[in-house]
C-alpha cells in the first residue's frame, strides 16, 4: 500500500485555570485512545476555519483559535500525518460530545494519566514543561 498524507488540525483548548481539554476516541483503530479534538482540513479552508468547523461538528462548541503551537509530522503504519496544533479557548461553556466517548480537563501534571495517540505525545511533552 502506498503511504498517504493526511493533513489535520488540532485544538489544544485551555481553560482559565490552564487545564487542557482531552477527548477519547469512540471509533476506529485507535478507539479508546486520547487526542486533541480536531480533524481533516477541507479544500479551500484555512487551518483556523477547519478547526472552528471541526470543533462545531465534534463538540457543538465555538472556539477562539489562537497561535500555532506546533506542527507535528508523524508516520503511522499506513499513512503520514501532518498535524497543525493551535492554542484555543472555548467561546462559551457549552460542550456536547458528538463523536467522542469521553472528555476531561487535565492539568499539566495529569497529562500522563490518559493514553494519548502517538502523534499527540510530542506536543504533550512540550505542554508538561
Amino acid at each position: 500500500m502506498e503511504d498517504s498524507l493526511i493533513i489535520v488540525v488540532a485544538a489544544v483548548i485551555f481553560d482559565e485555570q490552564g487545564r487542557i481539554f482531552a477527548t477519547q476516541r469512540g471509533y476506529g483503530d485507535w478507539k479508546d485512545w486520547w487526542e486533541f479534538p480536531g480533524g481533516k482540513m477541507e479544500i479551500g479552508e484555512t487551518p483556523q476555519q477547519a478547526l472552528k468547523r471541526e470543533i462545531k461538528e465534534e463538540l457543538d462548541a465555538e472556539i477562539e483559535v489562537g497561535e500555532l503551537l506546533r506542527t507535528i509530522d508523524y508516520d503511522y503504519p499506513n499513512f503520514h500525518l501532518t498535524m497543525h496544533c493551535f492554542k484555543c479557548k472555548l467561546a462559551g461553556s457549552h460542550v456536547t460530545l458528538l463523536e467522542h466517548e469521553a472528555a476531561k480537563w487535565l492539568r499539566s501534571e495529569e497529562l500522563d494519566t490518559v493514553k494519548w495517540l502517538p502523534a499527540d505525545e510530542e506536543i504533550i511533552e512540550e505542554l508538561k514543561k
